[in-house]
């Protein structure tokens, strides 16, 4: 999922300080987990810009505003609110905010900062394991990630400061590599572990990305 926080009230009032009739788009799946845009964050962003003098003449919660088709669908559906609006808040991750500018030729904005792409460990808690690179590399390293997890993004390690098990980098961290090694013991392939692994194509991932079928 992709982990994203709100951006400061002021910033977003100041991003819609000329339009005061808005439409508020949230998003049913991250940004509800990070309550930072389910219906609840919605409804309260929406009164506090009330306040500041705007008004919301329509909203609402798409399920995955990434999905540019069904965004399209929630704006047809709300065809009579959005011609009211001077213009679209959308709380969600900048993919979400994109796929409004495809359905609306108002002005779109974000009332979001995405992070990363994160793992959902319990509520609010949340952890960067894949920096979706392009060239998975987790068959080697018993499905951990070190391209993400050691901040020196090894492909080979563990590094020389390793210290007991701990990342030299932050020591309240445990080191990756170590990790990775007792996890390839475990499954008995610690010959992967001595496998020398060539320096990471980063040419492996084009911005911005693209999947078509043929």
């Amino acid at each position: 999922m992709i982990i994203t926080k709100q951006k400061p009230v002021e910033d977003i009032a100041r991003m819609v300080e000329k339009h005061k009739n808005l439409f508020l788009v949230g998003c049913g799946q991250c940004s509800s987990q990070c309550q930072t845009g389910g219906e609840w964050e919605v409804e309260e962003l929406g009164r506090i810009l009330e306040e500041s003098g705007h008004k919301t003449v329509g909203s609402t919660v798409v399920y995955a505003p990434c999905h540019e088709l069904d965004v399209k669908r929630h704006f047809r559906k709300h065809k009579e609110q959005l011609a009211r609006a001077d213009a679209v808040l959308v709380l969600s991750c900048g993919a979400g905010v994109q796929s409004a500018v495809e359905a609306t030729d108002l002005p779109v904005y974000p009332t979001n900062d995405s992070l990363f792409l994160g793992n959902s460990q319990r509520h609010m808690h949340f952890e960067e394991k894949c920096s979706t690179c392009g060239e998975c590399v987790l068959e080697y390293t018993g499905g951990i990630c070190p391209v993400t997890r050691c901040p020196k993004g090894l492909l080979n390690g563990p590094c020389g400061g390793t210290n007991h098990g701990a990342c030299e980098v932050d020591s309240d961290k445990p080191c990756v590599w170590t990790q990775i090694y007792k996890r390839l013991e475990s499954l008995d392939e610690l010959d992967k572990f001595r496998e020398i692994q060539p320096p990471k194509n980063y040419n492996a991932i084009k911005r911005p990305g693209l999947v078509r079928p043929e």
